[in-house]
Parts: structure tokens; sequence; C-alpha cells
């Protein structure tokens, strides 16, 4: 499976930005379809997930409220919309997908199968 990421790019504190993600297979048997980031320096951190089958949402403490996932099963696309955005935001975006990933472990990054290529959010006035 492939994973290619778009939208990735330079915004003001404050601004908007999509990313999304396209899947080179069309469905999965279950598991999650996650982003995550990564800053320099620093390790992998989970963003947000959501359950292939069901939708179900989750998010990272310092996202919710300003960062909305979804999913398009007939695209097979996972979409990011990112709100009220910060510095502390800047990162390198990744999507992932992982079939056996279970609900208990949905952040972690080890537990994804597939991974994107990754796509820069710089976040400065």
């Amino acid at each position: 499976v492939q994973l290619q990421a778009s939208g990735g790019g330079l915004v003001q504190p404050g601004g908007s930005l999509r990313l999304s993600c396209a899947a080179s297979r069309r469905s999965f048997s279950g598991g999650y379809m996650a982003w995550f980031r990564q800053a320099p320096g620093k390790e992998r951190e989970f963003v947000a997930a959501i359950r292939w089958s069901g939708g179900y949402t989750y998010y990272a403490d310092s996202v919710k409220g300003r960062f909305t996932i979804s999913r398009d099963k007939a695209k097979s696309t996972v979409d990011l919309q990112m709100n009220s955005l910060k510095p502390e935001d800047t990162a390198v975006y990744y999507c992932a997908v992982g079939e056996r990933v279970i609900m208990s472990a949905m952040a972690i990054p080890r537990q994804y199968d597939y991974w994107g290529q990754g796509t820069q959010v710089t976040v400065s006035s």
C-alpha cells in the first residue's frame, strides 16, 4: 500500500491548512488511518486517528478542538483540517495506516504498517 500526502505549506499563526492522504488500495480490513507529526529534534507524535470501520475519531490533547480528521472510504483518503494553527504545530506531518491497530495502541507509531512520505507544515509570521 502506498500513501501520498499533500497540502502542507507556510501559514501564519491563526491560519488554516488542509492535509490530504490518498491510499493506493481502495479498502482495508479494519484498523485505523492516522496522522502523526515530527518536529526537528523531537520524536514522532500522534495527532489524530480515525477508525476505518465506523469513522470514530480520536485526537491528541494538543490539537483537540482545532483539528478535524475525516475519511472518504469510497476514495480511500484521509484528510486533516487544521484550524487556529500555532507555531508549535510546525512539523513534518505523516499519514499512516494500520489494519491491525487496536484502540489502545492507536497513538503508537510502530503499530502502523504503511506511511506516507510526509508533508511540511510551517506556522510562522
